[in-house]
């Protein structure tokens, strides 16, 4: 059996914080993929997978697209998992000269094509880009709300396209609003806390059933 690679890309909320060194105890930083990789690399012991973080704070979609070769297609992933948009927005929401033409949906769309056509074989899991309404996000939510709608939409749209799996993340952050404050679960309307990255992890696991 091939060594099983799971890379997970994105921004801040990837990211995590992760070392930028071989260090075991934080190159996977302490989002998500944390989480997800603690569990899988104890249940899958027999196999070794092997867990590797490349998300960078402050990313957009054109970002992951501008690094791609070294940070994706190099690496040879058996998982792709990828988290992105809040940045797309955030940039456009604030009027920000690199907000002006919101190119998420065409770079989402060249970083899939590509993948698809040099690593064929690679599983693509795509994940749905959230916010809650608090933080930023209050400020103004009907247009970040709107904005935030046509991204997820965009995301369900390239799955399908692209045969991936669909993460769903919205909703359960909607439903775990229910039980706490919005702001327990993404502090700032839009980067989780600890509970909320164990919600992102479980939607995760729940959608990609297997390695």
């Amino acid at each position: 059996m091939n060594k099983q690679v799971i890379l997970f890309q994105g921004d801040s909320i990837t990211d995590g914080a992760r070392s930028r060194n071989d260090d075991p105890n934080h190159i996977l930083g302490h989002s998500y993929a944390y989480i997800i990789a603690a569990k899988l690399s104890h249940d899958l012991a027999g196999i070794q997978p092997q867990f590797i973080n490349r998300g960078i704070s402050g990313n957009r979609a054109s970002d992951l697209y501008a690094r791609w070769n070294e940070d994706a297609i190099n690496i040879k992933p058996t998982v792709l998992s990828i988290l992105i948009g809040v940045n797309d927005a955030w940039r456009s929401m604030n009027g920000e000269p690199s907000g002006v033409t919101d190119r998420f949906e065409r770079s989402y769309k060249h970083i899939l094509e590509e993948t698809k056509e040099v690593l064929p074989s690679t599983r693509l899991v795509l994940c749905e880009p959230f916010i809650l309404n608090t933080g930023a996000p209050a400020e103004n939510w009907d247009k970040w709300n709107e904005l935030l709608n046509t991204y997820q939409r965009t995301v369900r749209k390239l799955a399908e396209d692209f045969d991936a799996v669909f993460v769903p993340i919205q909703k359960a952050f909607n439903q775990a609003c229910n039980h706490a404050d919005p702001s327990y679960w993404l502090w700032d309307g839009v980067h989780p806390t600890a509970a909320g990255h164990e919600l992102i992890a479980r939607q995760w696991l729940s959608a990609v059933k297997a390695i």
